[in-house]
Parts: structure tokens; sequence; C-alpha cells
């Protein structure tokens, strides 16, 4: 049997990591879709969690939100509008610049996200168990 070139070998790698990917988002899709939520929400609200675990206070801008999660500008600006039609996040013009928004969580938004995170961590558990 042949040994494997470093190409196919960085490809077996690449489509590892896809597989692992989609199994873990379908995984959390599925865990959180009970409570309204699919895993890119989650990740936002799991990002203003923290950042506001962080720094208490804090309100974080749309467009850093963008540099943490993996959608586009305008897929991340429809699922806030969403989050905050389900009264989960407000949204903001920044005093700074009034072209930038800021999203925080909401009362409703720290509750519901204290209650799936569990839910999510062992989504990922279960996933990513070896």
């Amino acid at each position: 049997m042949a040994a494997r070139t470093p190409s196919a070998r960085l490809e077996e790698q690449w489509r590892d990591i896809l597989s692992t990917h989609a199994r873990t988002m379908c995984e959390i899709d599925r865990t959180l879709h009970p409570y309204g939520l699919g895993a890119s929400d989650f990740e936002v609200l799991d990002i203003l969690a923290s950042d506001a675990a962080a720094e208490p206070g804090t309100v974080c801008r749309v467009q850093n939100i963008a540099d943490r999660v993996h959608l586009s500008q305008s897929a991340l600006s429809r699922l806030i509008a969403r989050l905050e039609k389900d009264g989960l996040v407000e949204r903001t013009l920044c005093a700074e610049d009034r072209r930038g928004v800021s999203v925080t969580l909401t009362t409703k938004g720290h509750e519901l996200y204290a209650e799936v995170r569990p839910l999510q961590r062992g989504a990922l558990a279960r996933v990513l168990k070896g």
C-alpha cells in the first residue's frame, strides 16, 4: 500500500474538520430548537454574556460580534433583529460613532442564556468527546 501524500493528509484533515463542525452545529441546533434558538443564535448570546461577565455594563458593537462569529454582516444583522424581536437583546446607536450599533442582552436574554448554556455545553461534550 502506497504512503499517502502530504496533500492527501491535509485533505483528509480538512474533511474531518468539516465533518466535525457539521455534526456539532446539527447537534446544537437540535438541542436548542425547543427553545427557539439555533447554534448561531446561541453563539451571539454567548458572546454577549461572556463580554458582560468579563466587564459588567459592557455593550458590544455589532462589528465586534461579526469579527467573532462566522456569519456575513447581513446574516448577523438579521439574526440580531430576530433576537431583538424575541426580546433577548436590545440594539442602540453607539454614542461615540452614530453609524455603529451596540447590542446588549436583556434580562430575558440573560435568563434564557443561563437556561440553555448547559444544554449547549452538553451537546458539545456529546459530539467532541473523542
